[in-house]
């Protein structure tokens, strides 16, 4: 169980491993999805044989109320390579996470979610980088729609929308993540053991916990994997799909995504003095506590949006707009009493659903 932070982070430390049973563990942590996860399951078995490397699949059940653990034991003893099951009572998947990495003795921890479906080859692409290579530590690959409603007329998921509903698809050319400044999406990585272990886990304050869309403990993750000299490898070959609910394409939801992101931003720059592009905001000028950048992207954004609304485009028009949501709530963020608590935080100053939600 993961209980030390890690250095001069607040990451919980991961248990150090003993010698890898497997090189690699695919690594899914659920709550409450059984009919998603079965099918997910059923996807990873249909895989074929993988000569060269052995791998194992551990699922963590994040305190799940319906047969989620009956589906994992029903498919256990036909499945080709060991499927393990998990329990995890704390709530939060961080925590599932956290808990999942610990118990997984594999060079290479391979994370995906409950509600894919990979392709025949997923599992040879996404790992053998990484046994052949000794100067890539995590490789990513795209991630594509399985839609489970109509898309929006203004939802474009090539552009900087796709990561609220964890799609993204970044071409054919394969590139390390670090000279692009990017990162792979949490649904579609793997990362080595050994990379985990010298920076830690994921921050459960910085992950999605109840009703609250906190969601970037993956990019503090990041933040810290640079910091250690990390660098991942963007797979084309690596290619899975995703199921995007009907109930994430909405506005409502992409308000309360990209507000909370904003507030998941705020708290990732305070704890590393440095914005993902480097920008030192520890130095930087502020106006009403808010670094002054911030002010600035934010009038960029509403021109553009006037601009959008002016050339009629629907798509560029709610990018805009929801920039300026996130710019809300990393402002709320940085203005929130000290003596608040982040239970506080994470049930007050939420754009309700009827918040403008025509301006997209």
């Amino acid at each position: 169980m993961p209980s030390q932070p890690g250095p001069n982070t607040g990451a919980p430390a991961i248990t150090p491993g003993t010698a890898p049973q497997v090189d690699a563990t695919v690594l899914i942590c659920t709550y409450n999805r059984a009919q998603y996860l079965a099918r997910t399951l059923d996807s990873l078995a249909a895989m074929p044989a993988s000569p060269g490397f052995s791998w194992n699949v551990l699922v963590v059940d994040n305190n799940s109320s319906d047969e989620t653990r009956r589906i994992v034991m029903s498919r256990a003893g036909g499945f080709p390579v060991p499927l393990r099951y998990l329990f995890e009572g704390r709530q939060g998947k961080s925590n599932a996470l956290n808990t999942g990495m610990s118990a997984a003795q594999a060079k290479v921890i391979v994370f995906t979610d409950d509600d894919v479906d990979v392709g025949r080859d997923w599992i040879q692409a996404t790992v053998r980088p990484l046994l052949d290579r000794s100067d890539i530590d995590y490789t990513g690959g795209p991630v594509r729609p399985i839609w489970g409603g109509p898309r929006p007329a203004w939802l474009d998921e090539t552009g900087n929308l796709g990561g609220t509903i964890a799609v993204k698809d970044h071409g054919s050319r394969a590139f390390v993540f670090e000279d692009e400044r990017k990162t792979p999406l949490g649904v579609n990585m793997a990362v080595r053991r050994s990379l985990i272990e010298r920076i830690g886990g994921f921050r459960p304050d910085l992950g999605r916990n109840g009703k609250a869309l906190l969601g970037q403990e993956q990019a503090e993750f990041f933040y810290r994997s640079r910091q250690a000299g990390g660098r991942g490898l963007y797979v084309p070959e690596m290619v899975l799909n995703h199921v995007v609910p009907a109930s994430r394409l909405t506005r409502t939801y992409f308000l309360k995504w990209w507000y909370w992101k904003g507030v998941s931003h705020a708290r990732v720059h305070e704890i590393h003095g440095r914005t993902e592009l480097g920008i030192d905001t520890r130095r930087v000028p502020r106006v009403l506590g808010v670094p002054r950048f911030i002010f600035g992207s934010a009038l960029r954004n509403a021109l553009g949006w006037l601009g959008a609304l002016i050339r009629r485009n629907p798509a560029a028009r709610a990018e805009h707009w929801l920039s300026l949501v996130y710019y809300a709530g990393y402002c709320r963020e940085i203005w929130r009493p000290t003596t608040l608590g982040r239970e506080t935080v994470q049930n007050s100053g939420r754009p309700s659903s009827s918040e403008s939600p025509a301006l997209l």
